[in-house]
C-alpha cells in the first residue's frame, strides 16, 4: 500500500503526516510526502530550499520510526491539487492524505481549493485531516 501526504509545512499538513503515520504502521504502508512548488522553475532558490528541507526533515523522522517513506518536491508549474492528483496517479497511490483549513469565500476564489481538487479528482480514496 503507498499514501501520498500533502506537505506544505502548516500545521495541518503535519497532522497529516501524523495520520500518515498511523496508516502506515497498521496497514504496512509505504509513505510518499509531496510538496509542490506553484510557479514552477521561477521558485526563488531560498525557498525550494526551504521547502527541500522541511519535506526531508519528515521523511527522515519517519525513516527513523522505521517506516518505508520517501519524499517527493515537485517544481512542475502546476497547481497544487493538480499536482498532488498526477502525483498519486504517477506513483499508483493508494490513499491520498491532506489537510484541510478554513478560507472565507474571497479566499477561495482567489486561491481556490487545493483539497477539493484532490478530493474531487483523484484516482483513489482521500482523507483530509482538519
Amino acid at each position: 500500500m503507498k499514501i501520498l501526504v500533502g506537505y506544505d509545512g502548516s500545521n495541518v499538513s503535519k497532522e497529516a503526516v501524523s495520520l500518515a503515520e498511523q496508516h502506515a504502521k497498521t496497514f504496512k504502508a509505504e509513505i510518499i510526502i509531496a510538496h509542490s512548488m506553484v510557479g514552477g522553475p521561477e521558485v526563488p532558490r531560498k525557498d525550494f530550499e526551504i521547502a527541500e528541507n522541511n519535506i526531508e526533515h519528515e521523511k527522515n523522522r519517519l525513516l527513523d520510526s522505521q517506516i518505508p517513506c520517501e519524499s517527493v518536491l515537485s517544481v512542475r508549474g502546476f497547481q497544487a491539487g493538480e499536482d498532488l492528483v498526477l502525483l498519486a496517479e504517477e506513483n499508483k497511490a493508494d490513499e491520498i492524505i491532506i489537510g484541510v483549513r478554513r478560507r472565507s469565500k474571497v479566499g477561495k476564489l482567489l486561491f481556490g481549493s487545493t483539497a477539493q481538487y484532490v478530493i474531487l479528482n483523484a484516482p483513489c480514496p482521500v482523507v483530509s485531516v482538519k
